[in-house]
């Protein structure tokens, strides 16, 4: 019998959102914010410069790649 893992997907998007919810909570944590919205340019710009050092092959990067998307989404909203 050929090895199969039917729905695999749910299992990737599980351990995507459970990376996503790591970062956020760590952002919030070290900033002592309690909302991304609430982080300022600066700090933001300080993730993305963190991220950009970041091993391209750590599995935390999906989660930073997320927050940074999700902070630029609102930003686009807001202007």
């Amino acid at each position: 019998m050929t090895f199969e893992w039917n729905r695999i997907n749910k299992h990737e998007d599980q351990i995507e959102s459970d990376v996503t919810d790591r970062v956020r909570d760590h952002v919030c944590e070290h900033y002592k914010i309690t909302e991304i919205e609430e982080l300022t340019p600066s700090q933001f710009q300080e993730i993305v410069a963190f991220a950009a050092e970041l091993n391209e092959y750590s599995p935390m990067q999906i989660g930073f790649r997320n927050l940074i998307n999700s902070i630029d989404e609102m930003m686009e909203e807001n202007q």
